[in-house]
């Protein structure tokens, strides 16, 4: 579930190839993407995301993909030969370096499990890839201070809005893993907390992070909440804070990026 609106961003389809992969932490793997179409990529920050074409065939094709991914682009993604169509899943940019025309993405790797961590984990350079920009989901609305919830998949979203936050910006992110290796260094403002939580690995996503929202003792005033991750850590997170917080759902952006028992979209 998410309340985050869908914009179809100015850049549509941009081609790139990857230029490297770096092995982050145990679970997190960075691949960089480069190439002269990225000069069109139209970098606004934040949790700036997009549909990633994931190649799973030898002969997966990139130039026919939709300029855009909305109903109509949805339904001629669909009409694309199987043996030659790409999977699309969502990823946000981790950062964008526009003087080289570099792109990074993290992706948390599960062994096997699902396509684009198995992808990262053993992508070489010079392999294609195609993504169709989205915008951002970060939309605040007039707020005392900021609350900003996630899990692993939500971390590169919740890091990327640290990042750009007017650096007088206060409040608390919490933020929860698998494996505490995993943690990262963020650009967040001196008066913003981070609360790294870790979870059981065999615990299902929130087992760490919910509990510790509902005993966070909140500074005065009204959040502005962004809660990502996994589906029951986003709709967790939100159910807490309008039923039990009294926040207003218009102060509360929240997406579920992926859901327990199911493949990523």
């Amino acid at each position: 579930m998410s309340n985050i609106a869908i914009t179809h961003a100015a850049s549509g389809l941009v081609h790139a190839t990857v230029v490297r992969r770096e092995q982050l932490s145990p679970h997190i793997v960075r691949v960089t993407f480069g190439g002269p179409d990225l000069a069109r990529y139209d970098y606004k920050g934040f949790d700036q995301w997009f549909r990633l074409a994931i190649p799973v065939h030898a002969d997966d094709r990139f130039d026919n993909l939709p300029q855009r991914f909305g109903m109509g682009g949805y339904l001629k993604y669909l009409t694309l030969p199987k043996g030659t169509r790409p999977e699309i899943r969502s990823y946000t940019t981790r950062a964008f370096r526009r003087d080289e025309l570099e792109l990074d993405v993290d992706f948390v790797v599960h062994g096997t499990e699902g396509v684009g961590g198995p992808w990262a984990a053993s992508v070489e350079p010079g392999a294609e890839i195609g993504f169709i920009d989205q915008g951002c989901g970060w939309a605040p609305v007039p707020a005392d201070w900021t609350l900003l919830i996630g899990d692993e998949s939500g971390l590169p979203a919740v890091a990327g809005v640290l990042r750009d936050l007017p650096r007088d910006a206060r409040g608390h992110a919490l933020i929860e893993v698998f494996d505490a290796r995993d943690q990262q260094e963020l650009e967040a403002p001196e008066n913003v907390t981070v609360h790294w939580l870790v979870r059981d690995p065999a615990a299902e996503p929130g087992a760490a992070v919910l509990p510790a929202l509902r005993e966070l003792d909140f500074p005065d005033g009204t959040p502005y909440a962004f809660a990502v991750g996994e589906s029951g850590v986003a709709t967790g997170a939100r159910r807490h804070l309008v039923n039990d917080r009294g926040i207003a759902k218009t102060n509360v952006t929240f997406c579920g990026y992926w859901k327990r028992g199911r493949a990523a979209s």
